[in-house]
């Protein structure tokens, strides 16, 4: 039986080898071991994985065309609900998504969806896909604030149902989080997110980079005065927090945002560009999620003797499973239940040290994880020579500060509804800068449902 078939395994760079480069962990499948997962797919008729996929891929059908060897009819399937399977295969969360439904997770292992989608997103990449189906141009226009994954999902919607659409992005490339964020490991910038990038524009999709929102237009100007019938905003949320402790604005306490962003976007880790990047002998992470991971990871292959602090136990940890893995393989240590008070410096300003107190876990806060409470007493030190804060992240207050009529709620975030309706007419919003700390896929499912609202919107209107 089908269910009795152990996952197949994937393939990853040794590692104490990758621990010292930026090239990718994980190879994927190739075609006989992609078709050999395939087969464990029950093809369940009411397919729960589906039902818990953000963007609503029809799952069971790619898998049956990869099991049959239909490459081409699998990326199609795929192609009718996201046009980036080869990024959302290979950071998207499945584990809590799809393949946390799969039925054969309940006994045993689930199908690899997530490696699948890859293996059929890079299968499509190499061969050059056909242009999807697209819409008789309708006549009206839409401005997207931003192209990280949300941006890029509406935008694409938008124009294959005959929008002429444009993206205006704050940095030099596009792409947003897919560029600045996600190290190169984990997800190849020029091999895998520009040729997805690319899929984007054939369907029509203009980019243009370097255009702030709130700087160098504001969303009234493109709606009073440049066309545009609505707008949607994906400018993420590029915001970083800080702890609130002594010592913070020590030399060598830095943001993961900007650490990562000098290293992905600027490639510092590259010895042929001149952007400065400082890491120090020690470095101590403070946060447990994926950016925490990335930023950890990435200070390790630059030298550092690196180190996890979270104030919660492994349980706790909001980090990928599998991101976790890689990192205690890759010789990155884990200080648990651990919580710093103050991050102390020499006499030059710079980083030394950071104090920390122990925690124990008490009752559940109102995220349902067990709230961490200070051990009386329990203070100490680790030694360091830079702190890189990884909390959380909320949207630059620029836009909103610039937009009349535009409500915002908790930590800046813009206010919507499900389907991205502000309190401005004609202005729809999604991802990070509605939630502040969305993943990749469920980005793209905010932008896809705003995508149906505006067409809704302006077809009304028409």
């Amino acid at each position: 039986m089908a269910n009795k078939i152990p996952r197949v395994p994937v393939r990853e760079q040794d590692p104490l080898k990758r621990a010292s480069n930026f090239e990718e962990v994980c190879y994927g499948y190739d075609e006989q071991e992609a078709r050999l997962e395939a087969t464990r797919c029950l093809d369940c008729k009411k397919p729960r994985c589906v039902e818990h996929c953000p963007v609503s891929v029809h799952i069971p059908d790619f898998i049956r065309e990869v099991a049959a060897g239909r490459f081409a009819e699998a990326a199609s399937v795929i192609a009718a609900d996201s046009l980036l399977p080869s990024i959302c295969g290979r950071v998207c969360p499945q584990e809590t998504q799809c393949e946390g439904a799969c039925i054969l997770g309940v006994k045993g292992e689930p199908v690899a969806i997530g490696k699948l989608e890859r293996f059929v997103g890079d299968w499509q990449l190499k061969q050059g896909g056909e242009k999807p189906t697209i819409a008789p141009s309708n006549g009206q226009r839409v401005a997207v604030i931003g192209s990280g994954p949300a941006g890029l999902a509406c935008a694409a919607d938008l124009a294959r149902m005959g929008y002429g659409v444009k993206i205006f992005e704050a940095l030099h490339k596009p792409g947003g989080v897919l560029v600045y964020g996600i190290p190169e490991f984990r997800l190849p910038k020029e091999r895998v997110v520009a040729p997805e990038i690319e899929k984007v524009k054939a369907l029509g999709v203009e980019i243009e980079t370097d255009t702030i929102a709130g700087r160098t237009l504001t969303i009234d100007s493109l709606l009073d005065e440049e066309g545009f019938g609505a707008v949607f905003i994906a400018s993420g949320a590029g915001l970083p927090q800080f702890m609130g402790i002594p010592g913070e604005n020590l030399n060598g306490v830095v943001s993961a945002n900007e650490f990562l962003t000098r290293v992905n976007l600027m490639r510092a880790f590259d010895e042929t560009y001149d952007t400065p990047v400082f890491v120090g002998r020690r470095t101590v992470v403070v946060g447990g999620g994926n950016v925490a991971m990335d930023a950890v990871r990435t200070a390790r292959r630059l030298g550092a003797e690196a180190t996890i602090v979270y104030r919660r136990s492994e349980a706790e940890l909001p980090a990928r499973v599998e991101e976790v893995h890689h990192a205690r393989e890759e010789g990155i240590q884990f200080r648990m239940l651990t919580n710093p008070v103050e991050v102390l410096g020499d006499e030059k300003g710079w980083v030394r040290g950071v104090r920390c107190v122990a925690m124990e876990l008490g009752e559940p806060d109102a995220s349902g994880r067990r709230s961490p409470v200070p051990l009386v007493g329990s203070e100490f030190e680790i030694p360091c020579e830079q702190v890189i804060m990884a909390l959380g992240t909320s949207p630059n207050p620029l836009i909103a500060s610039t937009t009349e009529g535009l409500e915002t709620g908790r930590k800046g975030c813009i206010a919507a509804d499900e389907w991205g309706q502000t309190s401005r007419e004609g202005v729809f919003a999604g991802g990070d800068a509605v939630t502040g700390a969305a993943t990749v896929i469920l980005a793209m499912g905010a932008g896809r449902k705003a995508a149906q609202a505006i067409d809704r919107y302006l077809s009304a209107k028409r």
